[in-house]
């Protein structure tokens, strides 16, 4: 077996990954990023955009990392910015294939080494430690020792072989959020669409939804370049009734992309779905695809200015919104987010509101955050194993203060704190538990991360 060596293994290359291995490799560090798909960025590359950049006080939360990939997508075209959104406090819209072609520039020019088409097969623990992994891949097996590993992988693949504590879902029912398969329509006609809404303000999703402001209508819409439309939820009632809507939801979301006549439909709906179980996951994607067509027959024929859309893009696997959640040595919970505290240790802020999507049923539950809060550095560093560390959607939070962090830009944040963290607890031969929070504060606000609004 081929045996290779490196400070820091990241496994898993979305935004988590990708912010931790790069910040890492900045920094000096000899980084592997493995990744099981062809390409970096999970759900960068969906169709989705980055929410709540800023709060509600429209005060920016999240830089460093994150900003920086805006800013070089703006550079090139493929995004507009930050603009004000009355639901989702911002909308950040980005191209989705121009942001997997970033994330390969980002990576190379840091000197990270890549494995791609590569799943983690194995976990060797010595004496509490993670002493190597084996990553599988094309008939090929790789060893890889190194001092630090990330756990990445969003559903905790590598902390949960390694034995370290997970949790699932609530702590009653142990239900997780349902996932969703991205896809495109092109051929849309939005002054249609926008007239009907106009028309049938009941469409809006007021009666729905608690935490939306005023202003968000026809008019919004039409004026804003990177709307996201959530709504119709009278619409689907009706069609329920008639057996003509094929998925257990309220509402539907679509989210204007950069090209002309095109949106990304974030709609599909799975229930009573584990992303960490591999019989869910493939049944998942298969059950996915095949709600694509009944939603465009859906759309054509009850949507005005759908009437001619069609299928662009299906995204490359589907997007699993809450699997594990690995324990720290911190733990994250709801009523602190809730209260917008933010610790001596605060790592990342977070604005976004609590959003859990019903796993067995139709529904979903909010709380709005009026403060950004913060997320402790201990949520990054394993309970269990010294030398793990977690970045992306699997860090240390309770069921609901994790329907808040799962968003892309705040895993971007952490990754960005775990890739620094790591590397300082390399440079200072110590486990990362005992890395020093106060400089690792001061060497994120030097890499413009924003920890205090």
């Amino acid at each position: 077996m081929e045996l290779m060596k490196k400070n820091i293994v990241v496994v898993g290359g979305g935004p988590g990954g990708l912010a931790a291995a790069v910040t890492a490799a900045r920094e000096g560090k000899k980084v592997l990023l493995v990744e099981r798909n062809g390409y970096l960025g999970g759900q960068l590359g969906s169709g989705l955009p980055f929410l709540a950049f800023w709060d509600k006080k429209r005060r920016q939360v999240i830089g460093g990392f994150a900003q920086e990939f805006v800013d070089r997508l703006q550079e090139e075209g493929a995004s507009f910015g930050h603009a004000y959104c009355p639901h989702h406090l911002s909308t950040t819209l980005i191209d989705p294939f121009y942001s997997r072609i970033l994330c390969f520039q980002m990576v190379k020019e840091a000197g990270v080494e890549l494995l791609l088409h590569s799943e983690l097969s194995g976990v060797h623990v010595e004496d509490g430690r993670i002493r190597s992994v084996v990553i599988s891949g094309k008939g090929q097996n790789i060893e890889v020792e190194a001092d630090i590993f990330i756990d990445a992988t969003g559903d905790g693949d590598l902390a949960s072989m390694s034995g370290a504590e997970c949790e699932k879902g609530d702590s009653e029912s142990h239900v997780m959020q349902p996932p969703t398969l991205m896809f495109n329509l092109a051929g849309i006609h939005f002054d249609r669409f926008y007239d009907f809404i106009e028309a049938h303000p009941e469409e809006l999703p007021y009666d729905v939804l608690s935490n939306i402001e005023e202003g968000y209508n026809a008019d919004f819409l039409r004026e804003n370049r990177s709307f996201i439309f959530l709504g119709m939820h009278h619409l689907l009632e009706e069609l329920r009734k008639k057996g003509e809507c094929p998925v257990d939801r309220e509402t539907v979301i679509f989210i204007r992309q950069p090209n002309p006549g095109e949106i990304a439909v974030n709609t599909i709906r799975l229930l009573n779905f584990d992303g960490s179980d591999i019989h869910d996951l493939s049944n998942g994607e298969m059950e996915a695809h095949l709600q694509i067509p009944k939603l465009i027959k859906m759309f054509k024929e009850n949507v005005p200015g759908f009437e001619n859309c069609y299928l662009s893009s299906i995204n490359a696997s589907i997007g699993v919104r809450e699997s594990r959640r690995v324990m720290g040595i911190k733990k994250l919970n709801h009523e602190d987010a809730v209260a917008g505290k933010r610790p001596e240790d605060t790592v990342a802020l977070c604005s976004y509101f609590i959003d859990v999507h019903n796993g067995a049923g139709r529904g979903t539950y909010r709380v709005s955050i009026e403060e950004p809060f913060g997320i402790p550095y201990g949520c990054l560093v394993s309970k269990d194993i010294p030398n793990l560390m977690m970045a992306g959607r699997d860090i240390s939070t309770d069921h609901l203060a994790f329907g808040a962090t799962r968003i892309m830009n705040v895993c971007m944040a952490v990754g960005q704190a775990a890739g620094l963290a790591a590397s300082m607890s390399i440079d200072g031969k110590q486990n990362p538990e005992q890395v020093d929070t106060d400089e690792l504060r001061k060497k994120l606000l030097e890499q413009n991360a924003i920890l205090e609004v």
